[in-house]
């Protein structure tokens, strides 16, 4: 019994998933939204991030280097974990699954859970907020609109998107109260 409970639950979530999906990239077809939200995927792919890693040292001091590392380590260790997640799952992305989404931008891998920009954009954000508060206004919207282009531009579902969120999220408490 708990068996065909626990598959109804999931073929809801899933059915849920995907209506969500369909919601929000049903925006994709208007030019500004493909192109802002495009826009904020390309700045999520790294080298953003990487600028961000790099520069810290040279804006706040060669004190700070360790925080540059602490978003590299959990940069290395956020690709690992979620690499293999995505080997282990092969969910297949939502333009794949369905008809309904309309592709927004090519992806950068094949399988969709969890998304990988919203993984390092959280956790990256979420340390450099750390040490430095003064940089929320920037990283904190940053963080959310790229999370918010993975779903608008049909590759991811929101699912992989809290998923990569709650990865992040773990990484980034590790980093700053781990080491």
């Amino acid at each position: 019994m708990n068996t065909i409970k626990g598959t109804v639950f999931l073929q809801r979530l899933v059915s849920f998933d995907l209506r969500v999906c369909c919601y929000f990239n049903r925006h994709v077809e208007k030019r500004l939204v493909r192109a802002w939200f495009a826009l904020v995927s390309k700045i999520g792919n790294g080298p953003f991030w990487y600028g961000l890693i790099v520069t810290i040292p040279f804006i706040y001091g060669i004190e700070t280097m360790h925080v540059s590392l602490r978003m590299a380590g959990a940069g290395v260790t956020g690709l690992l974990i979620y690499k293999l997640i995505k080997l282990l799952t092969e969910r297949q992305r939502p333009f794949v699954k369905s008809d309904d989404i309309v592709l927004g931008t090519a992806p950068l891998d094949q399988y969709s859970f969890p998304s990988g920009h919203t993984l390092h954009a959280v956790s990256f954000s979420l340390i450099a907020i750390h040490y430095f508060p003064q940089l929320t206004w920037l990283l904190a919207p940053l963080a959310f609109f790229i999370a918010m282009s993975r779903v608008v531009l049909g590759l991811h579902y929101p699912t992989d998107v809290l998923a990569g969120a709650l990865i992040g999220l773990g990484l980034a408490v590790s980093s700053v109260s781990i080491f």
